[in-house]
């Protein structure tokens, strides 16, 4: 009898030892949902809550933003301004698409931005005839568009926002006749004459200094590219003895300039005046004594943003926006340069 007692009292215990271990590794897991129930420690109203949230913080609109070329660094700054911009704005989301300085691929762009229906289109156009047709086809779609820095042809867009390019080189001309007193040689090397900033940054210089005796004794089109530039200018170099200034369309284009110059022992016979002023390019070039003058040709891409949020919310937005420039010298550099009156 004893003996039977012993053995029942230890299967007793092995049940309770298996029972205990059960319990515990049960309670290391999360309890389950009770049957028909909410989730345990949430209840309907927190679940609403999160749904909600995760709603408000999808974007609500989508913004395509046709780039012509990456290879140009005001241009890789321009993509940057728009994306900080964009960012401040969790309603927005906006697609990048890079050209590659490809007028074709930048038309199949913006095809494929009607196609997928975004929302808003911001275009920086590579060249202004070819595109003049795909963003007309966008506004018929119903899709507004915002055309940055270069314009296409017409008026069939919802806004341009740019700086006024002739107004610019006119400014850069007027400052080369007052540098050189009135005559000299110069070099222009002229950005894409196919684009208007490049048709207008010519024209605007061109009027500037007519009627002095500052004579253009070389220019060619160098398609807004350093590498470009600098083969142009060692061109240049090759049939003139004696220039006094370089004038190009842009800050790579100077910069490009300058190096053949100096390749050749040169840089030191003439000065150098570009456009665009970024910080770390043209002002930096004023600031290390490369560039005798750059003046400032603003992205526009935080505006682009602006100007899209009024247009999405249904807001009236000018047909036009102009933006301001400054002017950069090795004497007001460290000053932030001037304005452009």
């Amino acid at each position: 009898m004893a003996a039977m007692k012993t053995r029942v009292l230890s299967s007793l215990s092995l049940a309770g030892w298996m029972l205990l271990a059960a319990w515990m590794a049960g309670g290391c897991k999360p309890a389950g949902p009770p049957p028909g129930g909410e989730p345990a420690g949430e209840s309907a109203a927190d679940t609403k809550a999160a749904e909600a949230a995760g709603a408000s913080a999808r974007p609500r609109w989508v913004i395509g933003m046709s780039q012509c070329n990456l290879n140009e660094p005001w241009r890789v700054q321009m993509n940057a301004d728009i994306r900080a911009a964009a960012e401040k704005h969790p309603e927005l989301k906006v697609i990048f698409k890079d050209a590659q300085n490809d007028t074709l691929r930048q038309r199949q762009h913006v095809e494929e931005f009607v196609s997928a229906g975004v929302d808003l289109l911001i275009i920086s156009p590579k060249e202004a005839q070819p595109l003049t047709e795909p963003v007309a086809r966008a506004m018929e779609a119903g899709i507004p568009v915002i055309v940055l820095d270069r314009r296409v042809l017409g008026d069939r867009y919802t806004c341009f926002i740019g700086a006024d390019n002739r107004k610019i080189g006119r400014a850069a001309g007027q400052w080369i006749v007052q540098a050189l007193g009135g005559k000299g040689k110069v070099v222009e090397l002229k950005g894409l004459m196919t684009s208007t900033p490049g048709q207008d940054r010519h024209a605007g210089f061109r009027e500037a200094i007519a009627g002095t005796d500052i004579e253009v004794i070389f220019e060619a089109d160098m398609k807004w590219l350093e590498p470009e530039a600098r083969k142009e200018m060692e061109s240049a170099l090759a049939r003139f003895d004696h220039i006094d200034l370089v004038y190009a369309h842009n800050d790579p284009g100077a910069h490009g300039a300058w190096l053949a110059a100096r390749a050749a022992g040169r840089e030191k016979e003439m000065k150098f005046v570009g456009i665009d002023a970024l910080p770390h390019e043209g002002v930096a070039y004023v600031k290390q004594g490369i560039l005798d003058a750059t003046f400032q040709y603003p992205t526009g891409g935080a505006e682009a943003i602006e100007t899209a949020l009024r247009i999405l919310r249904g807001e009236t937005v000018p047909k036009e926006i102009t933006l301001g420039s400054r002017l950069f010298t090795r004497e007001n550099v460290d000053q932030g340069g001037v304005p452009l009156p």
